[in-house]
């Protein structure tokens, strides 16, 4: 068993994409716990005040948002489910094309992330093509796949870039419908911003998570690699320190600030069945 703090964080370009996600593709044989964070270049569109309920409003903020925007970077960590992490490819952090120049943006996003290592000059020389990571996704057996545990960390963002990409389609006008898409391609997720609620009141960012179970950052924060191995360290600290080793299914599916308990009554089997068609 390897420490996280140990694990070294593989960075993916176009140059080294292929070989990558074949390493990958072994990896999960025997690592079914995924922990993911993006790096996306801001919030450009904010205000929707006609909408009275919070999770609605705060979707119709993200499907704007994610529409207009592009990913810059995602980290996939993976563990067995007893928290064993690979030292030397437990990590990986795919790097995107981006491009400053046409590419749209938040001005404050791009410094902090600049000022936190990201090169985006490399990204627009080196940066991997959407089209070709959505090809490796479909068929990595990363999706689809109910023995997969993804982990997160408020990533109504995080989740919403990757539904893009898969359906290469813009994100669907109702909430329930992105909740649905979600729920066939990632079948079981935990975000861990919604678990903290049910931990003695444990609010706070991530980096404050961590400072309260004593976990060390490996690499820069703000760097999906990094953020990534974090979660899924403070994840592991949850499960076993506030949830015995058991975190049951009531938590899965849930994405802060988007999805509540009544939420769940749209995955029964009838109430898709009784759905018919998907209105995007």
């Amino acid at each position: 068993k390897f420490l996280i703090y140990m694990v070294e964080i593989k960075n993916v370009w176009k140059k080294n994409f292929l070989p990558s996600i074949q390493r990958i593709k072994n990896l999960i044989r025997k690592n079914s716990y995924v922990a993911m964070d993006t790096e996306f270049p801001g919030i450009v569109s904010k205000n929707l005040n006609k909408l009275k309920k919070n999770e609605d409003r705060n979707y119709q903020i993200l499907k704007n948002n994610v529409e207009l925007l592009s990913l810059i970077q995602i980290g996939f960590s993976f563990s067995t489910e007893i928290g064993e992490v690979s030292k030397s490819e437990g990590c990986w952090q795919f790097n995107f094309y981006f491009n400053l120049e046409n590419d749209m943006f938040a001005q404050d996003s791009i410094d902090l992330l600049s000022k936190s290592g990201v090169d985006f000059e490399k990204h627009e020389k080196n940066g991997i093509g959407i089209k070709e990571f959505s090809d490796f996704l479909f068929d990595s057996g990363l999706i689809f796949n109910k023995k997969i545990k993804w982990i997160s960390f408020h990533s109504g963002y995080d989740f919403g870039y990757l539904i893009k990409i898969l359906t290469k389609k813009n994100l669907p006008s109702k909430r329930k419908n992105f909740f649905y898409l979600l729920n066939c391609y990632f079948p079981c997720i935990y975000d861990m911003k919604y678990l903290s609620y049910f931990s003695e009141r444990l609010c706070g960012s991530l980096n404050k998570l961590a400072e309260k179970f004593c976990v060390t950052r490996t690499g820069q924060a703000h760097q999906a690699g990094s953020d990534s191995l974090l979660t899924l360290d403070v994840f592991f600290k949850f499960k076993f320190f506030y949830f015995k080793g058991m975190i049951g299914r009531q938590f899965q599916g849930i994405l802060y600030g988007l999805g509540l308990k009544s939420d769940l009554e749209f995955f029964l089997p009838e109430n898709q069945y009784k759905l018919g068609y998907l209105e995007f």
